[in-house]
Parts: C-alpha cells; structure tokens; sequence
C-alpha cells in the first residue's frame, strides 16, 4: 500500500538514547532541558529570535487569538485544513470567509478589503500546501485598517520569502509539528513572533498563567509538551537536510511528469518565495468526475492520495454560509498525491502512468 504519506522515523537507538536520559533523570516534562534544547536549536536552525515548542498546531492557533485579545470577526480562507476555522469558532469568534486565489490557492488579498467591517479584529492567513500568502499585499490592507495578523504555517517548515523565515511574518505564526509533517516531534507545533511581549503572554498562557509554582498571570491552558516528542523533534532535527533534499527530488519528478497536461493543474508557487519546502504535491483536475476517476484507479492499484482540502470550509455546518466559489470549485477537484521519505522514484513513475491512463494520455 502506497499511503498519502508516512511519518520519517529517524534510527530507533537514537531515539533511545535520549529517552535514557529522560528516565535517568525522570522528568518527563513541564519545561524539560530536551524541550529547551528542541527550542534553542529550532531557533538556530530557522534563523528566527523566538519561539515556544506546544503539544500541537490547533492549540497553537488558540492561543495566538488569545495572545491577541481578538474579538468579533476574523477574516479567514475557505481553503485549509478545517483546524482553522475550528480554532475560530472555539475562541468565540466569528470566521468570516473571503475566497482564494486560483493559483496559489491562498486567500486573495483583492478581495479582503470589501470583508472588512467595524466588528473585524484580524485576518488568519493560511500559507496553503506550505506555499507562501502575498504578504505584503496582507500586511498593507492590516496596517491601514488596523487589523492584527496571524498565519497558519502549519505546512511550513524550511520555507523562507524575501530572505526569511517565513515563521517571521505576521504579529503571530503558528505551525505545526504532527507526525504527517516535513519536520515533526510525533504530536507538536509551536507559536512564532517577533514581539517579546506577545512570547511573554503565550509562555504564561501554555502553562497555566503559572508566573512561579504558587502565582499567575491571568487564565492559561495546558500547552506544553513532553521530553518524549522533544526527543523525536531532536532526533528528525538531525536528518532534516536529507529529508528536505529527498522531497524536493521526489516533487520534482512529479512536477516533470505531471506539468502541461492539459486535464492537470499545478499549484502556483508564489513570488518571492526563496526556498520552498516541497511538503505537499497537489494537482487539479478540470472536474470532479475527472478526479473521482483517477482516484479509483489508484485506489486498484493500492495509492491512497488525499483530498485535501476537502470539502470548502464556508460549508461547514457551524459557519455562516457565504459563497466563495473558487474555493469551493477547488476543493472538489484537488487531490494531493503521496510524498514522503521512502517513496521510491518507480513508485512514483507507477502512480503518474495511472493518472495519465485514467486520463486518456
């Protein structure tokens, strides 16, 4: 079976090495030296001035709206994973949706300004598929209607635009660290800014608002994570080069064979983005019979992709319904195929003949 992808598992007696020295010293967790040593060579491997390792990417939203303060509405894209949304909607605030770019399949900064409103508090950006949103076009609508910024880089890892990381943009980026991801710690994500007041507000808010054991600093949650996933994030940190340069190749072969068919479309990478990270390969059908088709021709011969995202967001059952018909349009044709670090290049070439061939080519 060839699934969508497989979490990179690094040599078992490396892991081992470290949870030794978890259980020699037994501390498991509550800011452990491996969750500080995780975050400093995170730091230093991203080329970015702070950061605090959480035990996932959904609560890492969270506590950027709450960092904020946000209230209201918050402009946001139809096109993600439905964590987005759902972080939105949890926090109490009302998603409102604004459509997204054909190409990049990122929210279209045309279009955010007329979604504006008295009761708006920020834009939660998505950089879909790890590919970067128009930043400054973000930025320039923010600042002039005073609007906080807050992106999803969950699939970003290793992606820098305009010489940076991309964790640097926005007043918060969020990630995260599943097992499904480029660079993973099995359960994980992390919050980036660049204002120490904002890391000082989320440090309290991941661990309880504890300022020392008998004090706090207003309401926090339980956000920290464990020696055991620092372990595996130390450990992935190690290979990530290899990782990255296999998946480069491997998207790349799909890209080569893939590109110029007239029944496919490939995803935009956006300008100015320096270093992708080649985490996702996603193609478009021109309908969704098209992609059905293909799908159950893989499904034969043992491919499991990925219709991802799917469905469109603003058609959840705990939204207000607008229609954002690109979005929508998108997310029935869209199928993201298998990528991880053991697919082999005769797998993929297999995987592309049977697309083409339920295509007709």
């Amino acid at each position: 079976m060839i699934p969508v992808t497989k979490p990179f598992l690094p040599l078992i007696e490396e892991y081992q090495s470290y949870t030794k020295s978890i259980f020699q010293r037994g501390w498991l967790t509550n800011n452990g030296p491996l969750v500080n040593e995780l975050e400093l060579k995170l730091k230093s491997y991203l080329d970015i001035p702070h950061l605090l390792f959480l035990n996932n990417g959904t609560v890492a939203i969270q506590i950027a709206i709450k960092a904020l303060e946000l209230t209201g509405e918050i402009i946001t894209t139809p096109f993600s994973y439905v964590a987005t949304t759902s972080s939105i909607v949890w926090e109490q605030c009302k998603p409102i949706f604004v459509d997204i770019d054909p190409g990049s399949f990122n929210i279209d900064p045309l279009k955010i300004e007329e979604a504006i409103t008295p009761s708006t508090s920020a834009i939660l950006a998505t950089h879909v598929f790890g590919n970067p949103c128009e930043i400054d076009s973000i930025r320039a609508i923010a600042d002039k209607h005073g609007l906080k910024i807050i992106y999803d880089a969950a699939h970003c890892f290793g992606t820098t635009y305009k010489g940076q990381s991309i964790f640097m943009y926005g007043d918060i980026s969020t990630t995260s660290f599943h097992a499904t991801k480029l660079f993973h710690t099995t359960e994980g994500g992390a919050v980036f800014t660049q204002r120490p007041e904002l890391l000082r507000k989320m440090a309290l808010l991941r661990n309880f608002g504890h300022t020392s054991p008998v004090s706090f600093d207003g309401v926090g949650i339980n956000a920290k994570n464990s020696e055991f996933h620092a372990a595996m994030g130390l450990c992935v940190l190690h290979y990530i080069e290899e990782i990255r340069a296999k998946r480069e190749k491997q998207w790349l072969v799909y890209k080569n064979t893939l590109s110029g068919k007239q029944q496919i479309k490939l995803m935009k990478i956006t300008e100015g983005t320096d270093n992708y990270n080649f985490s996702y390969f996603p193609v478009v059908f021109e309908t969704e019979k098209q992609l059905l088709t293909t799908l159950e021709a893989l499904n034969l011969q043992g491919v499991y992709p990925r219709r991802y995202f799917y469905p469109s967001l603003n058609t959840l059952n705990y939204v207000a319904k607008k229609n954002c018909p690109v979005s929508e349009s998108i997310s029935e044709r869209v199928l993201c195929l298998p990528l991880y670090h053991d697919l082999t290049t005769e797998d993929q070439d297999m995987i592309c003949r049977v697309i083409l061939r339920a295509l007709n080519y």
